[in-house]
């Protein structure tokens, strides 16, 4: 193989990715006239058409998803490889991409991330705080952090904090105009604050249980919102009850602002764990953030 059909490839897996030339030749720092004209070259010379072309997007032919699904893997193996000979260096370097919720980046990741890169410079850290479950080979994600309940069972997942429970919370005007719920039952008869998930867009239900028995139930309530500060602000305004993780309303809990009701009926479940795939080779960058996050979450436990 020639060394130009090697970036020729390289190109085409760019545009393929990004479904976009623009986006493609920002990524790879060259003009879209020379990319395409790298497109047209590599069909030309293997005789088939790899990307399907509109006005709005572009998109790969099935010769082309053929091509991608080959190219992939090869240049996440060449990456990986690059990235593991910084060991050879005094210092480890290189990037690190994660994909994260909100809620995790700012308890849990960050604070391991700063200390990180402020002990290693030459690291760099890439976070996209998504609350969709991302594919971390076809977006090229380093890891991914999310609650263990939602890692896949081919993924290598280290728990990197603590276990996490659900908790339903008004405001004392909320309650001084309506009874506490004895069960979750009774939260068909109160108003509540539907949280709009961001990934199918549905209504979460809130999930309850005891004595070993699940139980779901769908609210109802005037306001709706996919933004936990705006359901948090909204509760402590009296607007209704609200079901998020615990850590969310604990000063507020504490300050008297947010009453917490249904406790016995909210018991803990597995907190947020780092997960990346089985075959992937880490970079000695990658190896420190796994251990900066165990140590912070020891430090945690020692902590409470």
């Amino acid at each position: 193989m020639k060394r130009d059909e090697l970036g020729d490839l390289f190109g085409f897996l760019t545009v393929a990715e990004e479904r976009s030339f623009t986006r493609a030749a920002a990524r790879l720092g060259t003009s879209q006239s020379s990319l395409s004209h790298m497109i047209r070259r590599m069909e030309e010379r293997m005789g088939v058409r790899l990307l399907t072309r509109t006005t709005r997007s572009v998109a790969p032919t099935e010769a082309g998803e053929q091509l991608v699904a080959t190219l992939r893997p090869a240049f996440n193996d060449i990456q990986t490889r690059l990235d593991s000979m910084s060991a050879l260096r005094q210092k480890p370097a290189g990037t690190i991409r994660i994909t994260s919720s909100r809620h995790a980046t700012e308890t849990i990741l960050m604070p391991a991330v700063m200390q990180l890169m402020a002990d290693y410079p030459d690291i760099k850290v890439e976070i996209s705080v998504d609350q969709r479950l991302t594919d971390l080979v076809a977006e090229r994600y380093d890891a991914g952090v999310r609650l263990g309940e939602q890692v896949e069972k081919d993924m290598i997942a280290v728990k990197i904090g603590p276990e996490l429970r659900m908790t339903v919370v008004g405001s004392p005007a909320y309650f001084a105009q309506h009874p506490k719920p004895a069960t979750p039952h009774d939260l068909t008869q109160h108003v509540c604050i539907n949280l709009r998930l961001p990934t199918l867009g549905g209504l979460y239900a809130w999930e309850f249980e005891k004595n070993g028995r699940p139980l779901n139930v769908r609210v109802d309530g005037q306001f709706t919102c996919n933004d936990v500060p705006m359901i948090i602000h909204a509760a402590v305004n009296g607007l209704g009850l609200a079901c998020l993780p615990d850590d969310q309303f604990k000063d507020l809990i504490e300050e008297g602002r947010l009453v917490r009701v249904l406790e016995d009926w909210c018991p803990p479940f597995p907190g947020y764990h780092l997960y990346y795939p089985s075959r992937r080779q880490p970079s000695p960058a990658f190896v420190l953030l796994v251990e900066a996050l165990r140590s912070s979450s020891r430090l945690r436990r020692e902590v409470s």
